[in-house]
């Protein structure tokens, strides 16, 4: 933590450019059978930021789970932190190839409070240069655990695999007004937990619809398919849940 510390004061310094909100989000969602099954009626607050700097960009946001049944998720904290090097802006020379803009070495971690759970991943980005998108990256990265395990009352700390995330932002209009669809897609790969239970690959799709009345302000909705739901192969999440978004 005082590493990506370092590095938000570095990029705090030179930052380029900035972008702060924070959502809330409210739908009923799936609970994985290890967790007891069934499904609970969530609200979700997030905060998040991207920021561009001289040498790449960061991008982090925090989720508050407040689950309407006690249990699984009932206020609970996950969060995720990326920091990426551009290798273009660092070299001052773009590194372009077909649809690739540029490359870039990056560093993500993973958190979550009540499953005391932590992963790192180091990888590659691909940031793509396609018609219409604002931004379009595919990250490739390993996926490596560094969680307490089930010891310190936590969820089992597992193998490592890898990840591989599509994100994005594609601007539209309708008239005279604002739209877009931002948000991203995973793989993660199969691994098994310290007392030898299969944990699934899965596939994690996030779509966000929104309307953009003004420069601060954003409606819509939020699409959520999880394949294999936190690993368990009997849960398959589809989900839409309502959005609001408030730009600092």
């Amino acid at each position: 933590m005082l590493l990506l510390a370092g590095v938000a004061s570095v990029s705090v310094h030179a930052v380029q450019w900035s972008n702060t909100e924070l959502q809330l989000q409210y739908g009923n969602l799936d609970i994985p059978t290890f967790a007891g099954g069934g499904d609970s009626v969530h609200l979700i607050y997030t905060l998040q930021h991207a920021s561009g700097w001289k040498y790449g960009d960061n991008f982090f946001f925090a989720d508050v789970l407040d689950a309407r049944d006690p249990g699984f998720q009932d206020s609970d904290l996950y969060s995720e932190w990326y920091s990426n090097f551009s290798l273009g802006k660092i070299r001052g020379k773009k590194m372009r190839a077909g649809s690739v803009s540029d490359v870039g070495l990056f560093l993500g971690v993973n958190w979550a409070d009540d499953a005391n759970v932590r992963k790192y991943l180091p990888g590659l980005r691909l940031s793509l240069d396609l018609p219409g998108f604002a931004f379009a990256n595919l990250d490739i990265a390993a996926y490596i655990d560094d969680s307490a395990g089930a010891a310190s009352g936590g969820a089992p700390s597992e193998d490592d695999t890898f990840m591989v995330d599509f994100n994005f932002a594609r601007p539209f209009t309708i008239g005279e007004s604002n739209f877009s669809i931002e948000g991203h897609v995973e793989y993660v790969g199969e691994r098994r937990n310290e007392f030898g239970g299969q944990v699934e690959a899965w596939i994690l799709a996030q779509p966000q619809l929104r309307w953009n009345p003004n420069d601060r302000f954003a409606l819509g909705i939020e699409y959520q398919f999880w394949m294999n739901k936190l690993g368990d192969g009997a849960t398959d999440e589809s989900a839409v849940q309502a959005l609001f978004a408030w730009k600092l």
